[in-house]
């Protein structure tokens, strides 16, 4: 009989089949997804963590180049990933990959500075990886990366009506199953656009709905002291209240 995580990993394989086809056009040039070509650390991020019910789920909007790009986790900072969550992996190269934005796995010397400031924030708050997620998982709502000619990132939500219709459907019908699999009593979006999602595709769950700060560095209020804004948002939300629980 299949336990949690094997339902998990299955559910995000299914996720995979079903972005695969999915076509973009300009200004995206190059598309990567980390699910194919970083298997295999995704999916020992997920037996490792997602093995039990959740009481919260904390879900990002898609992978940064430097994060889950580079080590198929979510936020993924090569140095916490390695470091904190204790995961490592083969990580193959994206065909095609971009000239600008080349995928090295856990050779890049990049940092991931929302990542850095997403997982620096959760050890400080709860010291182990293993006390954080007996309640809690993080994920992305969609886990494909859109480059531009230059290099530059484009998130989902930049996408035209016609390519983000089909994705959008694609990764609700993954963040659905997850709920019903993970059980969490809520979902916290990090940053405006997951919440969104959230909403829409959980309207009907029962699951409550709130949203904390996005770490990344092209967000002014994120450089001045993130994780004490996300701690406040949290406690608005009712799911901090000092100390660890």
């Amino acid at each position: 009989m299949p336990t949690l995580a094997d339902r998990v990993v299955q559910a995000a394989r299914r996720l995979c089949r079903d972005v695969g086809p999915l076509r973009f056009g300009r200004p995206v040039t190059h598309v990567y997804n980390p699910l194919v070509y970083a298997r295999e650390p995704h999916e020992r991020y997920l037996r490792r963590y997602a093995a039990s019910p959740k009481r919260v789920l904390f879900l990002g909007m898609n992978p940064g180049p430097f994060g889950m790009a580079q080590t198929g986790v979510p936020f993924g900072d090569v140095e916490c990933v390695r470091g904190f969550l204790r995961i490592e992996g083969r990580v193959a190269r994206p065909d095609p990959e971009h000239p600008r934005r080349p995928v090295d796995g856990f050779a890049c010397r990049r940092r991931e500075v929302s990542g850095t400031r997403l997982w620096g924030a959760v050890e400080a708050h709860y010291g182990t990886a293993k006390r954080f997620f007996r309640q809690g998982l993080v994920a992305n709502y969609c886990p494909l990366v859109f480059l531009e000619a230059s290099g530059r990132n484009r998130t989902p939500d930049k996408l035209p009506p016609r390519e983000r219709g089909p994705l959008l459907a694609a990764c609700d019908r993954h963040l659905l199953r997850l709920v019903e699999l993970l059980r969490p009593r809520f979902v916290v979006g990090i940053g405006t656009f997951a919440e969104s999602r959230a909403r829409s595709a959980l309207s009907e769950c029962g699951v409550r709905v709130g949203r904390i700060l996005h770490p990344s560095p092209a967000n002014p209020r994120a450089a001045r002291g993130w994780g004490r804004t996300a701690r406040r948002d949290l406690e608005a939300l009712g799911l901090c209240r000092g100390g660890s629980r």
